[in-house]
């Protein structure tokens, strides 16, 4: 099993970006599914998560700002990224069911 993530980068402050993540070797239509954030100094914190079924839930940080998604059928996870906040610097991680990681990517806010 694979996971790429894409999608960060430098924005300003209210700006937003959208997190892609591909999965591969294996079939994930049934798989919990989610996004984790380490930003500089901190440890590892979660950000949103879907389930098969659809069924989200958010940080408390991100509630409002962020949405999470899914294709089944591409085997993609997504991350969209709304008011991006200083707070919001991280690299961020997708994973399946907690087992399997991305690498990463960085999204940097940044005036």
């Amino acid at each position: 099993v694979q996971l790429q993530a894409s999608g960060g980068g430098l924005v300003q402050p209210g700006e937003s970006l959208s997190l892609s993540c591909a999965a591969s070797g294996g079939i994930f239509n049934r798989a919990f599914m989610g996004w984790y954030r380490q930003a500089p100094g901190k440890l590892r914190e979660q950000v949103a998560s879907i389930t098969s079924n659809g069924v989200t839930r958010y940080a408390d940080s991100v509630k409002g700002r962020f949405t999470i998604s899914r294709d089944n059928a591409k085997n993609m996870l997504y991350l969209q990224m709304n008011n991006l906040k200083f707070e919001d610097t991280a690299v961020y991680y997708c994973h399946i069911a907690l087992t399997y990681w991305g690498q990463g990517t960085l999204v940097t806010v940044s005036s």
